[in-house]
């Protein structure tokens, strides 16, 4: 055991006799490659298949490395290009996410006049949210950004009309035409109701100790994974408020937090504002509402 462990010092000490700078960096640059994949793969299935992938692998670096095996090391070595290529087809969805977050990761802020416009329509947002909360009707509203949201509202019904608290509570009325699904609001406007929303594919909601979150919080967590939009979401069992930006959610909200936490997604930019300056409003406003 003592001559393990003093061979093993004596390659840490080689191991760090041999670095520089160069090294140092290249090193930096691998973890912060990994350290990135993991972070996009965070809360998504492909965790699950990147685990098991990673348990596999060993599993068959083991075996192979064994020399009594060697018809089953052929067999690995053989198979092995082909597992590799068929890497981006088990993984696609999340490649397809990734990119797409790493593209709008250059977007900066909203056009004044737009984001205005918005700031207009939060009174109403709010203000229906409170009532349909206390009624223990659902509803889920989602807010245009950046990315425009025309193909979602081609599934739905064209409305282009003045938001209000009275429009919005008419809408999501239980067993109306239009309360299934989800109203897009661009600028001041309700663009399109009854619209149906992609479903979130990710673990948040199945490692979330309320069960009673289903179909309507999917969705709102959906829309966000794949666009910058904003949802806001009524459960119809607990009348609970929570909003959804970027595929996270916030839970428990009153309408001064929903008022709140709205307006710093659309107040005026800064210098030096943008899409960082919102994610960190985002984030320390969710620290203090778990705080609360």
């Amino acid at each position: 055991m003592s001559e393990w462990i003093n061979n093993l010092v004596a390659n840490l000490i080689f191991i760090f006799e041999r670095l520089d700078w160069l090294s140092v960096v290249d090193i930096l640059l691998v973890t912060t490659v990994f350290l990135s994949i993991l972070i996009l793969l965070r809360n998504t299935q492909a965790m699950v298949l990147l685990r098991g992938a990673l348990l596999l692998m060993a599993l068959l670096a083991l075996l192979t490395s064994q020399e009594v095996l060697p018809a089953f090391s052929w067999l690995v070595r053989t198979t092995l290009p082909a597992i590799v290529l068929a890497i981006p087809v088990i993984f696609a969805p999340e490649i397809r996410h990734a990119l797409e977050r790493l593209g709008r990761a250059g977007l900066y802020q909203l056009p004044e006049k737009y984001a205005a416009q918005v700031r207009d329509a939060i009174t109403a947002i709010v203000s229906s949210s409170a009532r349909l909360s206390s009624r223990r009707h659902g509803a889920l509203i989602v807010v245009q950004r950046r990315d425009r949201l025309d193909e979602y509202m081609e599934t739905g019904v064209r409305m282009e009309a003045r938001v209000t608290p009275e429009l919005l509570l008419q809408v999501f009325y239980p067993n109306t035409p239009l309360h299934d699904g989800a109203v897009i609001i661009v600028g001041s406007r309700l663009a399109a109701a009854s619209c149906v929303m992609p479903l979130s594919a990710s673990g948040v909601l199945a490692r979330s100790p309320e069960r009673q979150m289903g179909l309507r919080h999917r969705a709102a967590l959906g829309i966000t994974e794949v666009s910058d939009a904003i949802s806001i979401v009524v459960s119809e069992e607990t009348g609970s408020i929570s909003i959804v930006h970027g595929g996270r959610m916030i839970q428990h909200l009153d309408p001064e937090r929903l008022e709140n936490i709205l307006r710093a997604f659309f107040q005026p930019e800064q210098p030096g504002g943008g899409f960082f300056s919102h994610l960190t409003r985002f984030f320390v406003n969710r620290q203090r509402n778990r705080g609360d």
